[in-house]
């Protein structure tokens, strides 16, 4: 199958080129040339790009599994917004820049220009897709002001009203209930199912490899019950994830990337603290490659959204649909075959 064909592909480069080394010297402002040159070479940058113009065609059940393994390999560079604004700039005949773009919606500063509070990934991206009230922009990183935010990769970004009058507006429109946070979201989404896996997996290994009274810690019940734990919140995400990328082409479904991301969000929550619990202080230590999966799942669950914010939109679509019970609502919603209404 041609997905599995690419995650396969997708995760031999990450193993090989997305070290934890690579990942810490990104984060320390290291060069990103090397990997992003790889990643655009085996063509995943263009694989929502229609065919007609030089991308891979691909639908979102059919990236999944990349987003998904970037997730797990902590990628430190912004390829999935990248793919879907390449995506948003081909719809409109625009051509895509050079280089990782990063998505965000930005509000007025009161003098002409712009201001987005925090950009996912904006210290590694070259431009940033940015959704205003007036419309679509597509802006250098280069001439923003930069300010920190909570994860090392993120920032805030400020455009002069000079800034602005050098990138004018895009005649660019996102499909019908589509916009920059619900595209954020669901990458995102699928990110953390990655992220999530990785970090059950390595602390399950860690509670059969750790001895403590003579025997592995994963023999003591309190850590079997919060192994159980985090193998319940882990499966649960990915299946919601993949279900939020469930879509004939490249665009999602809102109410399912709500749905989507509130769950995935919630269990990076509950996984990085029993994560972090069962390994005990050594996971919290720079040194040890725990923490560069555990961060990602905080920076990630408030990417587009914390679930907060969806299940709130999830809330009001339950509440405003009509005569429809909550299991017809769940039933059509978990039900990959069926679109649901924009």
């Amino acid at each position: 199958m041609q997905d599995d064909l690419l995650t396969d592909a997708a995760e031999a480069l990450l193993r090989d080129r997305c070290t934890p080394e690579a990942v810490r010297a990104i984060e320390a402002g290291g060069d990103i040339t090397t990997l992003w040159k790889a990643l655009e070479d085996a063509g995943f940058a263009d694989a929502l790009v229609p065919e007609a113009q030089g991308g891979a065609g691909l639908s979102l059940p059919e990236v999944f599994g990349l987003w998904a393994s970037a997730g797990a390999h902590a990628l430190p560079l912004p390829l999935g917004t990248t793919m879907l604004a390449r995506a948003l700039l081909a719809r409109a005949g625009h051509a895509s820049p050079a280089g990782p773009i990063a998505l965000a919606e930005a509000s007025p500063d009161g003098e002409g220009g712009l201001r987005c509070a925090s950009v996912a990934a904006a210290r590694v991206a070259a431009q940033v897709l940015v959704q205003a009230a007036d419309g679509w922009h597509l802006l250098p990183v280069r001439t923003a002001t930069l300010s920190d935010a909570a994860f090392v990769l993120d920032a805030g970004l400020h455009w002069s009203a000079g800034a602005m009058a050098d990138a004018p507006r895009l005649a660019l429109e996102a499909p019908t209930g589509i916009d920059a946070r619900t595209l954020l979201a669901i990458q995102a989404a699928a990110h953390l199912a990655g992220g999530l896996m990785i970090v059950f997996t390595r602390t399950l290994a860690h509670a059969n490899e750790r001895q403590q009274f003579g025997r592995p810690i994963g023999k003591f019940q309190a850590i079997q019950h919060q192994l159980a734990v985090m193998s319940e919140q882990v499966f649960a995400a990915r299946m919601a994830a993949q279900l939020g990328c469930a879509a004939a082409g490249p665009w999602p479904d809102r109410l399912r990337v709500a749905v989507a991301k509130a769950r995935c969000s919630q269990a990076a929550l509950a996984v990085a603290e029993a994560g972090h619990a069962i390994h005990g202080a050594i996971g919290f230590t720079a040194e040890f490659d725990l923490q560069l999966h555990t961060r990602r799942l905080h920076a990630w669950r408030q990417c587009g959204g914390a679930e907060s914010y969806w299940w709130d939109v999830a809330g009001a679509a339950l509440i405003n649909g009509g005569a429809h019970t909550t299991l017809d609502w769940l039933r059509t919603l978990t039900d990959p075959t069926v679109s649901q209404p924009a």
